[in-house]
């Protein structure tokens, strides 16, 4: 059975995730619809791009995305299918895709032109667009039939973290906040073991705060904190499931967790001190 997956800033009271849901269904009622999520924030590219690369490798190969986030209609933007590390992405060519693959090539990119006649007439992208591709595609059509290939889509840099080596130092910025308030910042673990290298000590400064460990989960947390009496509320930096820094408070929540006690905002600073 073909999978189809949705992420969308549509939030989830209005109609329209359920109008892409009811499209899909009409066109094929056997595909199996999945939801990665529909409470992006609105336009929020780099959000996006950490849930979807984060969401994607865990589907079989083959499935199909659609991004339906900064994807409203204009004349003057072309919509697109990334074919890349074994599936396909629909987005508007708004840079959301290369955030998403900044590090891997697409095996092809294509802009979609099913809808290029003069007398269509586009309401609603991710029905009128995105789905016709999505379920030609599930029905094991070709790319080629519904689009073209291009070389280039429109490219945006995912905000990397600098290394200042006068002040032996990493300054990297908040990228993305969970729901459980936790902070998640653009400092990989290969970037900090790479500018480590001989540095005895470190420590991660944000605000006015500061933390000399980094641990390898959140289960390492625990186990540590277990030593204790009492760790409820224990703030911590981790190296999370994708390899970045996050900091975290032990059971926190959006009202309680590290974005509240913390502080910190997306683009906030965070660093790492080096001695």
């Amino acid at each position: 059975m073909s999978i189809i997956t949705l992420t969308s800033d549509f939030g989830n009271l209005d109609y329209r995730v359920s109008a892409v849901k009811g499209k899909i269904l009409s066109l094929n009622p056997e595909v199996n619809i999945i939801d990665i999520t529909h409470e992006i924030q609105v336009y929020n590219l780099i959000q996006t791009s950490y849930i979807v690369r984060n969401a994607y490798k865990h589907f079989p190969k083959g499935t199909i995305h659609i991004l339906s986030v900064d994807s409203f209609y204009h004349k003057s933007r072309r919509n697109i299918l990334y074919k890349a590390d074994g599936s396909y992405f629909l987005a508007a060519d708004n840079g959301l895709l290369s955030l998403i693959f900044f590090d891997i090539k697409p095996e092809a990119i294509y802009e979609i032109t099913l809808n290029n006649r003069f007398d269509d007439v586009i309401n609603f992208t991710s029905t009128d667009i995105f789905v016709p591709a999505a379920v030609h595609l599930a029905n094991g059509g070709l790319p080629e039939v519904i689009g073209r290939k291009i070389k280039n889509a429109k490219e945006l840099l995912f905000p990397r973290p600098v290394y200042n080596e006068t002040e032996k130092m990493i300054i990297g910025e908040v990228m993305y906040i969970d729901n459980f308030g936790n902070i998640i910042s653009n400092i990989s673990k290969d970037f900090f073991e790479t500018v480590g290298k001989g540095h005895e000590s470190f420590t991660v400064k944000f605000r006015n705060l500061s933390l000399s460990k980094i641990f390898s989960s959140h289960t390492e947390v625990v186990s540590d904190w277990e030593r204790e009496t009492e760790f409820h509320g224990q703030s911590a930096a981790i190296f999370n499931d994708s390899q970045l820094l996050e900091l975290t408070i032990y059971k926190g929540s959006k009202k309680n967790g590290a974005k509240s006690l913390f502080g910190l905002n997306i683009g906030g600073n965070i660093y790492i001190e080096f001695s």
